[in-house]
């Protein structure tokens, strides 16, 4: 066992490095926009449930 504990460490390494680069060419999106689509979904869905019953 005490073999694969030593590799946690040096696996996760290059995941942090992965995703603390930074790729130019990725679309960004603010937060704030991802959490009022949603709210502005669960809206639209209550609207059209109130509407059909």
């Amino acid at each position: 066992m005490s073999g694969s504990d030593g590799g946690g460490l040096m696996s996760s390494a290059g995941l942090v490095r992965y995703f603390d680069a930074e790729d130019q060419n990725t679309v960004r999106i603010d937060p704030r926009t991802i959490v009022a689509t949603g709210v502005m979904f669960g809206l639209l869905m209550l609207v059209l449930n109130a509407m059909i019953v």
